[in-house]
Formats: structure tokens, sequence, C-alpha cells
């Protein structure tokens, strides 16, 4: 009797951390959720700071590394507003393209996840944020909440694009756009000037 209560007490031991360990998994999977205005507002900081563009491709610091803030590309504004919400987007797609290969582009010729880049580009953050995030309408204008991300492909070159949906409207409501196409962070009404791809919340 008293080894079958020690057997007992001992699954129940394994079964009580089974459960924390879900209950601790589950709080910090909510612990990256985004606060949706204040990722907009910290988009808006990179205004008249990121004044250029350069896709060079440059040799980063791993986590939380970036290339010099006065310039950037589209990716940038994203990554940048979620690490003032401490998510770092290049330790979490590098994370999950290692588990994930499969799921990601192959377009770059790579073989294997490259953590200098990989988060700074559009299609592979869109994999990430539809496995990981919400997927919504990219029709309906009341859809697109502060902080969104979103994501076009531009006419003719078919190039992607990247930007985050601000707080902030036109006078007929449709919702403006913090982004850089060239001419470094700006807040522009560009929702719907090019072809959406995909509309992400995170």
């Amino acid at each position: 009797m008293t080894i079958v209560k020690s057997i007992a007490a001992k699954i129940s031991m394994v079964l009580l951390g089974l459960v924390m360990t879900s209950s601790i998994a589950l709080a910090s999977h909510s612990a990256l959720t985004s606060n949706g205005s204040k990722l907009a507002r910290d988009a808006k900081k990179q205004i008249g700071v990121t004044t250029s563009y350069d896709p060079t491709y440059r040799k980063i610091d791993f986590p939380r590394g970036d290339v010099p803030i006065e310039s950037g590309v589209c990716t940038d504004v994203v990554i940048r507003a979620y690490r003032l919400q401490n998510i770092d987007l290049q330790q979490l797609v590098n994370h999950d393209m290692k588990k994930n290969w499969a799921k990601y582009p192959k377009i770059w010729g790579l073989t294997q996840p490259d953590k200098n880049i990989d988060h700074r580009r559009v299609p592979n953050l869109e994999v990430f944020f539809a496995e990981h995030g919400e997927s919504l309408s990219k029709t309906d204008i009341e859809s697109f909440k502060a902080g969104d991300i979103v994501t076009w492909r531009l006419p003719k070159s078919n190039l992607p694009h990247m930007g985050i949906v601000s707080n902030k409207r036109t006078a007929e409501g449709t919702p403006l756009i913090v982004h850089n196409i060239g001419r470094g962070t700006q807040q522009e009404n560009i929702l719907f000037a090019f072809p959406i791809k995909g509309h992400y919340r995170y």
C-alpha cells in the first residue's frame, strides 16, 4: 500500500509539473502579444529619425541586431516598433525558421536560416505573422486597426512592401500607414494604393 501511494504521489507531481509548464508556455506566448496603439505610436517615433532607404545586406548582432537607425528598409520600421515592446522579430523568426524551414520561401537560394537578413524580408515575415498571429480581411476598411501589419506587392515590379497601420485616419476614414518605401519612415495614405497581399495582427 505504501508503494502504491508513493507511485500515485509521483504521478501527481509529474502531472502537476506538466500543467505548470503548459501554463508558463501560454503565459509566455500571450506576453509576446503587442499593444496595437502603442505599436503604431512606436512606429511613428521613427519619422524624422530614419530618413533614407538602404537595402544593403549587412552582418548585424544577434539577438536585437539592427542596421544604422538613420536608414533601413520597410521591414525595419516593423522590427524597430516591435522591439520597443520587447518583441525581437530577429530572434523569433530565426528560431521559427530553424524549426519550420519547409514553410518559408526559398527564393533567395539559402539552405539554412541567416540571422542577419531573414527577419528583414517581407515574405518571411508574412509566413511568421500568418502562423503566429491573426490573418485578417484585406478589403474591409473597418478591420484595419492601429498596429496591424499590412503587406503589398508593388505594381510592375511585384516587389513586396510592408507597413504598420497608424492610429490616425484620413478625413474619409482610411487608416494611414507608417512605412519606408524609399524616403525614410513616413506616415502616408497608401493603404489601398497597391494590391494588398496580407493583413496581420500580432
